[in-house]
């Protein structure tokens, strides 16, 4: 392939409904004109994806004392963050979540609870909720239960959920670096489980955790072996006490470029604005939801500060999707 266009034809193989190879994906990182792969990016988004934002908003069913020692989670019971720590949400307060979100717009309405995985009776309590909030809320359901298996998911799909989450997090050959207590290959056997039972899934993870360029574009190829509907992007809020206090923050251009590798990677997948976006100016949000973008978790997130879900339809509005 020439190099003096490879941008445009690696666009071009794309939108013909082609798939980019891991040694595409790294010329495109060593491209020296950014702008051209991110105006690529975008180009591909707005030709094969849908103009409606997707939104959802996530509610922590069960907080903090997890026995996982993921080095940048606040809820890790390996470290002293601070963070609050309960068993299961109230029914009443989990239901007020759902009919406010419902209420704004928000698609899509996911329970998250801490810990390596949920079963038995938090189990049970959390199918109660979320067969609740389908039924007299209207809005649809997902979950996010940690290393679940074939029982666990089929009390779930009976409750009425039709999408699980599980992220990746980031690149194997950097996960080990950053959690000993599970891998990567547990979290892919759930998500295949998850598959086989006619689940949709929500898989991606978080940038900024000291991986190398490389090593995103190992983690957006490893995402295809989870074959998501959707991947949320998270950005490291570093939260004290965890062992990644003190780490960098991505510049805007790192950012930037890590959402158009992911929509080279994923073309018709619905990338999301998760955690850590605040941290982003208000033109560079804009930015990345034009050239990637096309998905949000609203609302606050699960140990930090979210978005308004007003500030959202506003911003989306402008970035040129539908709320």
């Amino acid at each position: 392939m020439s190099t003096h266009n490879i941008v445009t034809e690696l666009k071009d193989k794309v939108l013909s409904g082609g798939s980019i190879s891991r040694e595409d994906a790294e010329q495109l990182a060593a491209w020296p004109d950014r702008e051209a792969v991110w105006s690529a990016a975008e180009e591909i988004t707005r030709e094969m994806c849908p103009r409606q934002f997707d939104s959802c908003s996530i509610v922590n069913a069960r907080s903090g004392r997890c026995p996982e020692n993921c080095k940048w989670c606040a809820q890790s019971a390996h470290y002293s963050t601070g963070c609050q720590s309960y068993e299961i949400i109230g029914d009443e307060e989990c239901m007020a979540e759902a009919r406010h979100n419902h209420s704004k717009g928000v698609k899509r309405f996911s329970l998250v609870a801490s810990g390596r995985a949920v079963r038995g009776e938090s189990l049970t309590h959390i199918c109660s909720l979320l067969r609740r909030v389908k039924e007299e809320v209207g809005i649809s359901t997902c979950a996010s239960l940690g290393l679940i298996g074939h029982d666990e998911l089929m009390a779930l799909r009976e409750a009425g959920v039709c999408r699980y989450h599980c992220n990746l997090e980031t690149a194997p050959s950097h996960f080990a670096t950053l959690c000993t207590t599970h891998t990567v290959d547990d979290k892919l056997a759930t998500i295949r489980m998850a598959h086989e039972l006619g689940f949709e899934v929500c898989s991606g993870g978080i940038i900024g955790m000291g991986e190398s360029p490389q090593q995103r574009i190992e983690f957006a190829f490893t995402l295809r072996e989870a074959d998501p509907v959707s991947i949320p992007v998270n950005i490291l809020c570093p939260i004290p006490g965890t062992p990644l206090e003190s780490a960098a923050p991505l510049t805007d251009e790192e950012i930037l470029d890590t959402v158009a590798m992911m929509r080279f990677v994923h073309p018709r997948v619905q990338i999301r604005f998760a955690g850590g976006r605040s941290r982003m100016s208000r033109a560079t949000q804009l930015r990345a939801m034009r050239i990637a973008v096309n998905g949000g978790i609203v609302g606050d997130l699960l140990t930090t500060v979210g978005s308004q879900i007003d500030d959202d339809r506003r911003l989306t509005n402008e970035a040129g999707y539908e709320f």
